[in-house]
């Protein structure tokens, strides 16, 4: 498709979502554009949008989340399967059957940048608000790369085994024992043994939820 002239709001929004995405590794959502371009309505970000594509710059999925794409600029997307949910605040149980290998529940385009040199990465919808100090909210998608090892201070995906179930926290290691640390004062630390746990996945990047 021949791309066409450009409105300067056009523009703007064009320029806007190339630093986002150079920055973020992922698009923005409509009331980021809102946000960042000076908009008082997402409905005229919409619009908007629906004159870019027309024009031919940018594709949209309207299933996959902040499915925006260039047509004619760097930077190419990918898809990546949201495969389920996790919880940032107490372990949520998940059925033993659940793996990374389920049929994703939907989808969220990213940088392939962002995910280079990673064998498999997925991605999870957060619950709870545990780990809101480190800009992780309810709702949010966590990108996460599929990896069974976890260093000091890193924020993975952990399976309690007893327990059978799995939350979202940062993980260290102390003598014998782990402690699964939220982001949150207002909550406390998990401690389990270090045979309890096992690690399904570091999270790589955050990518805020939709207005």
């Amino acid at each position: 498709m021949a791309t066409k002239l450009l409105s300067p709001k056009q523009e703007n929004m064009i320029n806007f979502i190339t630093e986002f995405l150079q920055d973020k590794g992922y698009p923005p959502s409509i009331r980021d554009i809102a946000v960042g371009c000076g908009i008082s309505s997402t409905s005229v970000v919409a619009y908007n949008l629906n004159k870019i594509e027309q024009a031919g710059y940018i594709h949209r999925h309207s299933d996959i989340s902040r499915g925006l794409k260039f047509l004619n600029r760097d930077g190419e997307l990918v898809s990546v399967p949201i495969v389920g949910e996790i919880a940032a605040g107490k372990p949520i149980p998940v059925p033993a059957s659940e793996s990374r290998d389920t049929i994703p529940v939907a989808k969220v385009e990213v940088s392939r940048d962002l995910i280079s040199g990673k064998d498999k990465v997925y991605a999870l919808r957060v619950k709870s608000d545990s780990m809101l100090d480190a800009l992780i909210g309810e709702e949010d998608v966590v990108l996460m790369e599929d990896t069974d090892r976890a260093e000091n201070g890193d924020m993975a995906a952990v399976w309690l085994k007893r327990e059978q179930k799995i939350t979202l926290k940062k993980f260290y290691v102390e003598a014998d024992f782990v402690r699964l640390q939220p982001a949150n004062n207002q909550i406390k630390p998990i401690y389990t043994a270090l045979n309890n746990v096992e690690i399904q996945g570091r999270v790589l990047a955050v990518i805020r939820r939709m207005a």
